[in-house]
């Protein structure tokens, strides 16, 4: 657990699916605040999005955390996975670089954290997991179509 971080939780539920997804925001809220309770963590923001992530710089929500976390009010990230955070390169490569850089002092997902000093590698695999998702799945509705 790190003490003294400043955290924002982050719940996003794609725009496609609605049907599927109705309480998805909202469970992944009861988790995240379960965690940030368990372990004691400042939580100063709350964001919620019902936005897709595939395309970059289409979340106001996500890019109003990222210029908090640039201005030093936000160090920690609570999301329920990596794939919440972005399924695209450019976000997904933003954030990575503000961890890089220490300006965000961890991330923190239902199952693992990821830091500073931690090999950057696994975190551009679940990141790189996510974008090929879309990819793969743009690829199926699009042969889905053809079918019909």
């Amino acid at each position: 657990m790190k003490k003294g971080i400043t955290y924002a939780i982050y719940a996003r539920k794609s725009t496609e699916g609605e049907d599927r997804q109705v309480q998805s925001i909202n469970a992944q809220l009861f988790e995240l605040k379960k965690i940030a309770n368990n372990e004691g963590l400042n939580v100063v923001e709350i964001f919620e999005e019902s936005k897709s992530a595939k395309l970059p710089f289409q979340r106001p929500k996500f890019a109003k955390m990222l210029e908090m976390i640039e201005q030093g009010k936000i160090r920690g990230i609570l999301v329920w996975q990596i794939n919440r955070i972005s399924r695209n390169p450019a976000e997904s490569g933003m954030v990575q670089q503000l961890l890089q850089d220490g300006k965000l002092k961890r991330i923190r997902t239902h199952d693992r954290s990821y830091e500073p000093e931690d090999n950057a590698l696994l975190l551009s695999v679940e990141a790189s997991i996510s974008n090929q998702f879309i990819m793969d799945l743009r690829k199926n509705v699009k042969r889905g179509i053809r079918e019909n």
